[in-house]
């Protein structure tokens, strides 16, 4: 026999039979980061620990966060998208790195639809328009429709604060400005909790914010919601109505979380991590833990994961256009 030949074939033997073990090992077999395009602390760094350390107790492999803020959540959902695609190297998404980013940045370096595989939606969860109760220049504004009238009679006068240009909460009130036929003057911050610490003492007349951050300084005294964006209004604030019931029906802005692999994940490993993390957020401590924070667990499909994704980029891609807004 050909000693060139034996060589190769036994070179070819030996990668079939690494192939068929590599396949027959069962996923997961060592630690699975988790990456969170944001600071630790924020609410949506909480929600990947609570859901790796579920994954952890399920899989007996450790999920582990790590953190990659910056560039409005584009450079963690980046690094996940050139990550190897074996399952070991996960995003925790939002509506930033997978719907809004894609009008905002001409440049993105990734494509949400291509470079990711949508595994499932965690929850959606809708802001609150708040205000201080002591603010003066909003007396007497009770709900919405105050608001609207106000606005229209003092045309530009009234501030809002977000948590950055471009930001969530920044595009949410576009949105709702335009459902209103109103304007109001944009203050950006570097990130929502100085926005709020604002809005709270009166420096700054309103914002949009989730529940989680908004609702202790409501419980205090120190806010008050004038509606909430969700179509139906929240258990944790029953009272507060929704804007669509305050005279915009349909209207409804919802920032969702969602977890995704890079493009080219093994089948059998996406239907793996599909069917535990939907077993997870399907756990009475994970419907809970979501709750708390004013949103539903959703644990959707894939394909109704991406369907979502599809029809937020169009969506918010017409809001940026619109609206002429720039990223910080």
């Amino acid at each position: 026999m050909n000693k060139r030949f034996f060589v190769s074939a036994l070179a070819l033997a030996l990668a079939g039979l690494a192939s068929v073990v590599q396949a027959q090992v069962p996923y997961p077999a060592k630690t699975v980061k988790l990456i969170v395009p944001f600071s630790a602390g924020g609410s949506t760094d909480l929600v990947a620990r609570q859901i790796a350390q579920e994954m952890t107790v399920r899989t007996g492999q450790p999920f582990v966060v790590e953190n990659k803020p910056g560039a409005g959540s584009t450079i963690g959902a980046d690094f996940v998208a050139k990550a190897p695609a074996d399952g070991y190297t996960l995003l925790l998404g939002t509506i930033s790195s997978h719907a809004t980013a894609v009008g905002l940045y001409p440049k993105l370096p990734y494509d949400p639809l291509k470079d990711f595989a949508a595994i499932t939606e965690i929850t959606a969860i809708p802001n609150l328009i708040v205000a201080s109760p002591t603010n003066a220049r909003l007396a007497g504004v009770r709900n919405v429709a105050d608001l609207v009238k106000l606005a229209k009679e003092k045309p530009g006068s009234l501030t809002y604060g977000s948590s950055g240009s471009g930001s969530s909460n920044h595009l949410a009130t576009e949105q709702l400005m335009t459902a209103a036929g109103i304007t109001m003057n944009h203050i950006p911050y570097k990130g929502s909790g100085p926005a709020l610490n604002d809005v709270s003492g009166g420096h700054t007349d309103l914002m949009l914010d989730v529940v989680l951050s908004s609702l202790p300084q409501i419980k205090g005294g120190r806010l008050k919601a004038l509606g909430i964006t969700s179509l139906k209004r929240s258990p944790l604030l029953p009272d507060v109505p929704t804007v669509a019931e305050q005279g915009y029906p349909g209207f409804e802005v919802l920032g969702w979380y969602g977890l995704f692999a890079p493009a080219g994940t093994p089948p059998a490993v996406l239907e793996r991590l599909s069917q535990d993390f939907r077993a997870v957020l399907r756990s009475d401590k994970m419907r809970a833990t979501l709750e708390s924070q004013g949103g539903p667990a959703i644990a959707s499909t894939p394909a109704e994961f991406t369907a979502l994704i599809r029809s937020e980029i169009t969506r918010w891609k017409k809001v940026v256009e619109q609206s002429g807004i720039k990223p910080d």
